[in-house]
């Protein structure tokens, strides 16, 4: 699928969208004009966005963003969109640290204007690493840059999360708290169970996964470490870098309080998911980047905190990639762009890891 001819998303007309922005607009800035509409083509498969230039003499920003709560008709990745949630955590995290947000400009909570709920910002200039052709494919920016910029990008991304965990007071993200019972783990990977009970509502069901569910039984951790906000896609397809340094992190839908190793297990394994894609495809791919044991010792000199269980939780970060795989692979069959195959675990791309990770065996290979 990261190779594949990018899937159906959406059954929105940008162009559409655009004249009913510039409607919108024009009640907050009379005779705003929306030019330069792009949809980015490389990376994003839940909410939409719309690049735009806003055209007026008052505007507050020229080059601006739209993120929009994802079609309810186009078989949405999550069952629901909270926006406002998103706008609050991004404004949490432009007051209390210096992890770089794009600057808010308006958040929209009534669908009607877009159909659905959306909010606007600046839009950063830089480049980000792309999904599809993923960048670790030979020929990506990432890939032809030099080890050491490279290695200055994977520190510059991991001094990131060091200071979002560290720097968000908790009292002030209890809007993020998990709803259910037990720790702030228990409660997310409860959420995770019930996200899984979704996706195959009516469905085959994956015996894959549900092994995975089983051995995170077998690894709990004995403790579950400190609560903090969590960014929740951590990943570096999610920040736009002005060279090799970041100037803006995206994509908080998934934000939620959990332990530190939530949001590093997923920075660790989504990069090792593209890997092993390249690999399988019989290139090279970037072995020596983002490894796990140089994220984990960098995490610990920067916050005083050695990341723990991270077995537990690299494999936390591939069930829960497997579980959206595998709704964007039911969406593929649901516009007719696929079919249900015999075996309900071939449609997760990254069958093979998951199963040596359930299995034991990934790490030591």
């Amino acid at each position: 699928m990261a190779t594949a001819p990018r899937p159906r998303t959406t059954t929105r007309d940008s162009e559409h969208l655009a004249r009913r922005l510039t409607d919108w607009l024009g009640t907050r800035l009379p005779g705003a004009r929306v030019t330069g509409v792009t949809v980015p083509a490389s990376n994003g498969m839940s909410s939409e966005t719309l690049l735009f230039d806003l055209e007026h003499p008052q505007a507050p920003c020229r080059a601006c963003a739209l993120r929009l709560a994802a079609d309810p008709a186009a078989y949405t990745v999550f069952p629901a969109y909270d926006m406002a949630r998103q706008y609050r955590t991004l404004r949490l995290v432009a007051e209390h640290t210096d992890v770089p947000v794009p600057r808010l400009l308006w958040l929209e909570e009534d669908p009607g204007p877009l159909g659905a709920p959306f909010l606007v910002m600046e839009r950063v200039a830089g480049r980000v690493p792309p999904d599809v052709m993923p960048y670790t494919y030979g020929g990506s920016w990432l890939h032809t840059a030099s080890d050491a910029e490279r290695a200055h990008l994977e520190a510059a991304t991991v001094g990131l999360l060091a200071r979002l965990h560290d720097q968000v007071p908790l009292s002030e993200a209890q809007f993020l708290t998990t709803p259910g019972t037990g720790d702030a783990l228990s409660r997310h990977v409860s959420v995770q169970r019930a996200y899984y009970a979704w996706v195959t509502d009516g469905l085959p069901r994956s015996p894959l996964i549900e092994a995975a569910f089983d051995r995170l039984e077998q690894l709990w951790p004995s403790e579950a470490g400190e609560t903090v906000l969590n960014w929740g896609d951590a990943r570096i397809g999610n920040i736009v870098y002005d060279g090799f340094d970041p100037v803006a992190v995206l994509d908080w839908e998934m934000a939620a309080l959990a332990p530190r190793e939530v949001d590093l297990g997923w920075t660790v394994y989504l990069h090792r998911f593209f890997h092993d894609l390249t690999v399988a495809s019989g290139q090279r791919g970037l072995p020596g980047f983002l490894r796990r044991d140089h994220v984990e010792a960098r995490y610990a000199r920067l916050t005083g905190h050695t990341p723990q269980d991270m077995d537990f939780y690299t494999l936390y970060a591939a069930l829960r990639h497997a579980i959206v795989m595998l709704r964007i692979a039911y969406r593929q069959v649901h516009f007719g762009e696929a079919a249900v195959p015999a075996d309900p675990d071939a449609l997760i791309l990254h069958h093979g890891s998951l199963r040596a990770m359930v299995q034991g065996t990934y790490w030591t290979r």
